[in-house]
């Protein structure tokens, strides 16, 4: 027997979707993928905690939905290079437990086509790469060709990626997290720069010590900007500490 997905427009509606139809034709993917456009156009404000409350709606909307669904509508939604659909659908996708877990590679790449500013990076890599790297389901050889590649954004991507595992804090984890530094160690981008900052940083909080190893290896490899956050965190606890007042 089908499930069905609530009409997500109006709260009142009982319009239902067959997810037999939803996997034989698009145009009923696309219907669906208007309802949340409409739902997101209809807030007074898209502050971050009103788009969320808007996906949880959604998310218990299409909880029975097979995984395939709620990939293809993702991908429907990425079409419109909207940097607030991208948060939407990376948050709908990790809330969607059997879509989360099959998440592919393959998937993950396409959903990550068209990244370009340091919040769509940031989003895909927080919900959607480095959750799938520190589950082992993202090769480190994919990560590592991020680093290495032209593309600033994906470079970006692949440090802040490195987050998930420096909060997970495993032995194996740092040694993933610094090696992927080490290949960006001599960027200059400051998109890249800013996140090699945040990556030590957060390496930082449970393993000082490895951090002020690397440091001091790559000095003169990495950004002032690095050196002196990455070292603040270190000191005080803070990426850029509170000036001391005078006669304190």
């Amino acid at each position: 027997m089908n499930s069905p997905v609530r009409d997500i427009r109006h709260t009142r509606t009982r319009r239902k979707y067959d997810f037999g139809v939803l996997m034989k034709q698009s145009s009923e993917i696309v219907r669906l993928a208007g309802e949340v456009r409409t739902r997101l156009n209809l807030l007074s404000t898209r502050t971050t905690p009103m788009v969320r409350a808007t996906r949880r709606v959604f998310s218990r909307a299409i909880a029975a939905a097979p995984p395939e669904i709620v990939r293809q509508l993702a991908l429907h939604l990425l079409e419109d290079d909207s940097e607030l659909l991208r948060f939407f659908c990376y948050e709908m996708l990790t809330h969607h437990r059997r879509a989360w877990e099959q998440l592919s590679t393959d998937d993950l790449l396409k959903l990550g086509r068209g990244l370009n500013s340091w919040s769509s990076v940031d989003c895909f890599a927080m919900y959607l790469a480095g959750p799938m790297w520190a589950e082992g389901r993202l090769a480190n050889e994919t990560i590592d060709a991020w680093a290495r590649g032209e593309d600033r954004w994906w470079r970006r991507a692949a440090l802040v990626s490195t987050v998930a595992l420096s909060r997970r804090a495993g032995p194996e984890d740092l040694h993933r997290v610094l090696r992927v530094c080490g290949l960006l160690a001599a960027d200059t981008d400051d998109m890249v720069v800013k996140a090699q900052s945040w990556a030590l940083r957060e390496a930082a909080k449970k393993h000082p010590r490895e951090v002020r190893a690397f440091l001091v290896e790559k000095e003169h490899n990495l950004a002032a900007r690095v050196v002196r956050e990455v070292n603040n965190k270190l000191r005080t606890g803070l990426k850029t500490p509170r000036p001391s007042t005078p006669g304190r």
